[in-house]
């Protein structure tokens, strides 16, 4: 009997080892494991020649493969021997870094997994090289272009930037099957005609306007659906589809024109969840799209579940929305006018000061906000400029039946608001403002 239990457990040990792992314990793995502990918006070039190092004292090969218009490094890892050759990039746009710390997460924990059936199946049939960071100028700034003031992912025909011509030259040399193009999208972008915010967008990129669909494209579009349905399981409803049209001077476009069909994977916005959360999201994604080329799973899915991701859309919903104020202009103190405020924040970096604006004034039934506020009971009245589109988001609120003189030079000293909206936040009573339920 005893021979048979450890025999059983023996057993049972074998198949958790070699059996892939599931999302939710993918999603546990990064948890316990990764390693960039700061907000990918927080990363600096010294954190990410950090990250090189480490890399390298783990036995991982990491080579300087260029440098930016500031002379600063541009790395590229490589781990795995197997055939099939895939290329992963990361914040070309410099403001859109996300996915930089995951692949540093990932190579790591790869390794300090090597012993699992399941990363050793992918080390065999995979070998993978990834781009953490390829505009670090941009990066260091978080700002889109590179110092020339290029859009690099627009820069695919002209090569007018190093970091482009290093890009496309990476690629020429290895010729690498599959390419992962990884970026950010606007924080506000819905899942088609929702308001629901696109958490996580994919996109199988065509080589030409036609969007000749060759057998690459078509494992691509089997890719994403095993990644859809592994992100499912967190974010049901917050996963877009990407517009495919045709950019000719996009590195995507070109990179599947020139035989490396490319996934676009864009990171956006998830009121409630932070940067670690999403960036734990693009884990599952990488690692599930690894191990499904790795263990030949991905021809199991069907190209039409990509098909059917709603397309992303704009405009449909705002951060904030106060609804029902009663609009209060300094000049024309005595004509309140009634309307709904539209606010959004500026992505900055992570413990910074994000800078509320107004973004629209008017009747905003048709749209949503992450947050709402129902303010009929208040008159609004700019707390240093009138309330008006692109002005910046101060806002000062007083309760309807107070006396107020609107036109006083001292206003807020003379007559203190009841509730204070500032920086993107309610800097006094904010608490006594009625939530509008979504």
């Amino acid at each position: 009997m005893r021979l048979a239990s450890a025999l059983a457990l023996t057993a049972i040990l074998f198949v958790m080892n070699a059996m892939p792992q599931t999302p939710a314990e993918l999603a546990e793995l990064w948890e316990r494991e990764h390693v960039v502990k700061k907000p990918a918006s927080s990363l600096r070039v010294k954190d990410v020649i950090e990250q090189a190092e480490a890399l390298r004292k783990l036995g991982i090969r990491v080579n300087e493969v260029g440098r930016s218009v500031a002379d600063r490094p541009i790395f590229q890892a490589e781990w795995g021997r197997g055939p099939l050759k895939v290329f992963m990039w990361s914040q070309m746009h410099g403001d859109e870094p996300t996915a930089t710390p995951v692949l540093f997460d990932m190579l790591t924990i790869f390794h300090n997994n090597r012993d699992k059936e399941w990363v050793k199946q992918i080390e065999e049939k995979i070998t993978l090289r990834v781009v953490p960071m390829l505009n670090p100028d941009g990066a260091e700034l978080f700002i889109r272009r590179n110092l020339q003031g290029i859009d690099i992912n627009r820069d695919a025909v002209d090569l007018k930037t190093p970091e482009g011509r290093l890009l496309k030259s990476l690629r020429d040399a290895w010729q690498p099957e599959i390419g992962f193009n990884l970026h950010n999208q606007n924080y506000l972008t819905t899942v088609g005609e929702t308001d629901k915010q696109a958490a996580i967008s994919f996109l199988v990129v065509f080589g030409d306007e036609a969007k000749t669909l060759t057998p690459g494209h078509e494992r691509n579009m089997r890719l994403v659906a095993a990644m859809h349905q592994a992100l499912n399981q967190f974010i049901p409803g917050n996963i877009g589809r990407y517009g495919d049209e045709w950019t000719p001077t996009a590195f995507g476009d070109n990179f599947s024109a020139w035989g490396t069909p490319t996934i676009l994977i864009e990171t956006g916005g998830l009121h409630g969840r932070d940067e670690f959360y999403l960036a734990k999201m693009n884990f599952v994604a990488f690692v599930t799209a690894l191990r499904a080329l790795a263990d030949g799973s991905e021809a199991r899915f069907s190209p039409t579940t990509y098909e059917v991701i709603p397309r992303n859309s704009s405009r449909r919903i705002f951060y904030f929305i106060f609804r029902g104020a009663t609009l209060i202009e300094r000049t024309q103190p005595d004509a309140g006018k009634p309307a709904d405020i539209g606010v959004n924040i500026e992505r900055r970096r992570a413990g910074l000061s994000t800078p509320g604006f107004v973004r629209s004034v008017g009747e905003l039934k048709s749209t949503a906000g992450l947050e709402e506020f129902d303010v009929s009971g208040y008159n609004v009245i700019g707390r240093f400029n009138p309330v008006r589109s692109g002005a910046f988001a101060d806002l000062l609120f007083y309760k309807k039946g107070r006396q107020v003189n609107w036109s006083s030079a001292e206003l807020e000293t003379e007559f203190p608001p009841d509730a204070i909206f500032s920086l993107g936040k309610w800097l006094k009573g904010g608490e006594d403002i009625p939530r509008i339920k979504r």
